[in-house]
């Protein structure tokens, strides 16, 4: 006889896990670490019939206009039959740690006409501005195309196509301070708390404050006048400065779309019973006499997590549970919702 059962699963607590240390590199960044974006219209040349055509003006203007810098100017009327052209927007991204006159960096094209294909063609040689309006022309870009994707041709990359003109450099210090700005994931304000403490102990002198907390997520530190000169020292013993592991954020982060739950912190569950679907507890009746060749097996669907009956499980627990038993991605994403949502689930619940 085959009979169908729900799921019962009874909810207590857990023990928590031991702490490992982090370097304070590891969770966070120093203020105007950031990357920044150059952007250009360009066009792309020499494509095989697949650009934007005669009749797509916003390509032909600029074409003309090019044509008559070099003493060949044409008119739109002229170049109503050209098809080997693209007009494309330009970007290339400048890296946290900024960068010099001279260096290169990678370019994106993406067309923004009628173009079928940018593969075959090379980028015209086109100045590439900052974020602000203007900023000025940081950089030029140019070269030949390359198609990364076959089924989007209409987007292209030029390996190290702009060259910069000026310095863009990361500006850390500003009048003798820096700002170490933690990471979302770790942002709080314990973790700020804790950050600006260890900088005192381990650097300051006489009872000296270097490091405040000035919100959840920066912590200022000033750097002492004998340093003053000379900061990479100083700053970087302030990264390698160990953290240890503080209580995160209790979240549960869940991407529907490929099954996956990611659970930080002590996300915990009220007291409560879990009945769901699809489950199955075979059983024979009457018993058979098992054999090394028919020998009986019993499928356990059923399973208590700490019986010590204290209330309060870790959702870790329910997690392990629920794998135990089989129970497929999208039904294990399902209960934890409608724990979350008859508040039963306490930590923050993510759908991506």
């Amino acid at each position: 006889m085959r009979r169908v059962v729900p799921i019962l699963i009874a909810i207590v607590c857990l023990t928590s896990a031991p702490a490992f240390g982090v370097k304070v590199a590891d969770i966070t960044r120093l203020g105007g670490q950031r990357s920044n974006v150059l952007t250009g219209l360009g066009l792309v040349y020499g494509l095989k019939g697949t650009g934007d055509g005669g009749d797509f003006l916003p390509a032909i203007k600029p074409l003309a206009s090019m044509l008559g810098k070099f003493s060949d100017a044409a008119t739109v009327a002229e170049l109503n039959n050209v098809k080997n052209v693209a007009l494309v927007s330009i970007t290339a991204t400048i890296p946290g740690n900024g960068v010099r006159d001279g260096d290169e960096l990678d370019v994106y094209i993406t067309s923004i006409g009628a173009a079928s294909s940018l593969k075959g063609g090379r980028l015209f040689v086109t100045p590439l501005q900052g974020p602000l309006a203007g900023s000025g022309i940081f950089a030029l870009a140019q070269g030949p195309v390359i198609i990364e994707d076959p089924s989007t041709p209409t987007v292209g990359k030029v390996v190290k196509g702009a060259v910069m003109e000026a310095d863009l450099p990361a500006r850390f210090i500003d009048k003798g301070r820096f700002t170490l700005v933690i990471e979302d994931p770790s942002a709080s304000w314990t973790v700020a708390s804790t950050i600006a403490k260890i900088i005192n102990d381990a650097e300051g002198t006489g009872g000296e404050t270097l490091a405040v907390a000035i919100d959840p997520k920066n912590v200022l530190v000033t750097i002492p006048p004998i340093e003053a000169e000379r900061p990479d020292s100083f700053i970087s013993r302030v990264q390698r400065l160990p953290v240890p592991l503080l209580p995160s954020e209790a979240r549960v982060q869940v991407n529907e779309r490929t099954g996956t739950m990611i659970i930080t912190g002590d996300v915990e569950i009220s007291p409560v019973v879990i009945s769901h679907k699809g489950l199955t507890i075979s059983t024979i009746k009457p018993d058979p006499v098992p054999t090394p060749r028919t020998p009986v097996v019993t499928e356990q669907r059923i399973v208590p997590l700490d019986t010590t009956k204290q209330g309060g499980a870790k959702l870790q627990e329910l997690v392990a549970a629920l794998e135990q038993l089989s129970v497929p991605a999208e039904d294990r994403i399902t209960i934890v919702k409608e724990l979350h949502r008859i508040g039963k689930l306490h930590g923050k619940l993510m759908i991506e």
